[in-house]
């Protein structure tokens, strides 16, 4: 057997095994001033403590989200504010008028274009394509995302589930919406509604082909 035939052979086994990503290690100069800060986003404190060596670990984990943001002291050589992360969201104008209400500076929504960036969500709510920009006082970048539907590969379209209430909630109003569209369309109330509104949320979130 070739080396590249085993090569190929272990990245398949890799590729079978599931791989979470946990959290995150940010830089900031102060993590007094950077605790505040992430307090203040919503974000739940997991840990704050000592771990010896002048090693001190601070841990938020965003509402909705399996993966947490660490920063401290002697945690990372990365300089403070080099850090860039996606904050996904299902209404980005609502998550900006959260964060605006809570203290927090956010730059204004703006949409791909095929030109670049143009001012304003993308008029037809696209996934991946409305955005908006935050920093914590060190200057490692948020970037806003709204993303309601996966392109098509990018999550298992087997298991469906929705991780914080909020997000459901958006899930069933994007349903809603979609569904009276679909009553237009065939000229009649649609008594079978729920099952509409199941397939179109697993298709939705799937990346797979909606119902019509």
């Amino acid at each position: 057997m070739s080396a590249t035939a085993v090569r190929g052979d272990a990245a398949t086994g890799v590729a079978t095994i599931d791989m979470k990503v946990e959290v995150l290690v940010i830089a900031v100069s102060d993590v007094e001033s950077a605790k505040e800060f992430y307090g203040r986003l919503g974000w739940r404190l997991d840990a704050d403590h000592a771990a010896g060596g002048g090693v001190r670990v601070v841990q938020f984990t965003p509402h909705g989200s399996w993966c947490s943001v660490q920063f401290g002291t002697k945690l990372t050589s990365a300089a403070p504010g080099s850090s860039k992360g996606y904050l996904i969201v299902s209404d980005i104008g609502a998550a900006r008028e959260a964060l605006v209400a809570a203290g927090i500076e956010v730059g204004e929504i703006f949409h791909l274009g095929p030109d670049g960036p143009v001012s304003g969500p993308d008029p037809e709510h696209r996934s991946y394509r409305s955005r908006a920009v935050f920093s914590d006082p060190d200057g490692n970048v948020w970037l806003l995302q709204e993303i309601t539907s996966r392109l098509p590969g990018r999550v298992d379209a087997g298991p469906t589930s929705f991780s914080s209430a909020s997000d459901l909630a958006s899930a069933l109003r994007r349903a809603e919406a979609a569904h009276g569209a679909h009553e237009k369309r065939i000229g009649a109330a649609d008594a079978n509604w729920p099952d509409w509104y199941a397939k179109y949320m697993v298709a939705e979130q799937g990346g797979t082909e909606l119902p019509a």
